[in-house]
C-alpha cells in the first residue's frame, strides 16, 4: 500500500490510494453511471470495491488470490460472526494481514456515492431515452435463452424415449397483468407502450 498526499478527502478516495486501486475510480463511475451499459446497483459497487481492497491485501503480502477464494473470504468478513467468519480471520491473519484494519477500509454503499457525487462530480443521466428498449432487449434474450433450454430438455428427453416426441413448437410468452383494471399484455409491449393507459384515463375522467 501507498500513502501518497492527494486532495481527494473522501473514504474511498483515501483507500484507492492506499492499496493501489489504480483505475478503480473510473470502473466505479462507469458502472454507476450505465456508461457500458446496464447500470450497477451502488451496494453492488461497494461489495466489488471491498473485494477489490482485499484481493490487493493478499497480493501485498504475496498471497495468490488463486489460493484463498476472495469472494466467499469477503463474504464471511461481512458476516462478521460465526465459525466462517472465524476461520476466514484466522487464515488471514496467518498470512500476516491485519483483519482490524483491513476491514476498517471496507466502505458502504452511501461512501461510494459521496465519493462518485462529490469527488468525481458523476451524476446519473436526467433522462434516458434508451433504457425502455435496453430493458425489453434483456427480457427477449431471457425469453429466447428459457425457449431454448426448454427445446433442448425436450429434445434430449425424447432421444431417452422418455417423451413421446421432440418436435414441440415451445412457445415462452412474459405478461404483465395490471391490478387496476386487468388489461393482459405482453411485457415488451407494456414497457414500450408507457403502460396500460388506465391511469390516464382515470385522471381524464376526473376532470371532466
Amino acid at each position: 500500500m501507498t500513502t501518497e498526499a492527494s486532495g481527494a478527502n473522501t473514504k474511498v478516495a483515501r483507500v484507492i490510494r492506499e492499496y493501489d486501486l489504480d483505475g478503480m475510480g473510473a470502473n466505479l463511475e462507469a458502472a454507476w453511471t450505465g456508461e457500458a451499459g446496464e447500470r450497477t446497483s451502488l451496494r453492488d459497487l461497494a461489495d466489488e470495491f471491498n473485494e477489490a481492497v482485499l484481493e490487493a491485501a493478499l497480493r501485498e503480502v504475496g498471497v495468490s488470490s488463486l489460493n484463498v477464494d476472495v469472494s466467499s473470504t469477503y463474504e464471511a468478513l461481512r458476516g462478521e460472526s460465526g465459525s466462517s467468519a472465524t476461520r476466514a480471520r484466522r487464515r488471514l491473519e496467518r498470512e500476516g494481514i491485519d483483519v482490524d484494519e483491513l476491514t476498517g477500509d471496507f466502505v458502504t454503499h452511501q461512501a461510494i456515492h459521496t465519493y462518485l457525487t462529490q469527488e468525481r462530480e458523476a451524476s446519473l443521466p436526467a433522462a434516458d431515452d434508451d433504457m425502455a428498449d435496453r430493458k425489453v432487449e434483456t427480457i427477449e434474450k431471457l425469453q429466447g435463452r428459457v425457449s431454448a433450454v426448454a427445446e433442448s430438455a425436450i429434445s434430449s428427453l425424447a432421444n431417452a424415449e422418455e417423451l413421446d416426441r421432440g418436435d414441440y413448437d415451445v412457445l415462452v410468452d412474459v405478461r404483465a397483468v395490471c391490478p387496476n383494471c386487468g388489461a393482459d399484455s405482453p411485457v415488451g409491449e407494456l414497457i414500450r407502450r408507457g403502460g396500460c393507459g388506465c391511469a390516464a384515463e382515470s385522471e381524464t375522467a376526473g376532470d371532466e
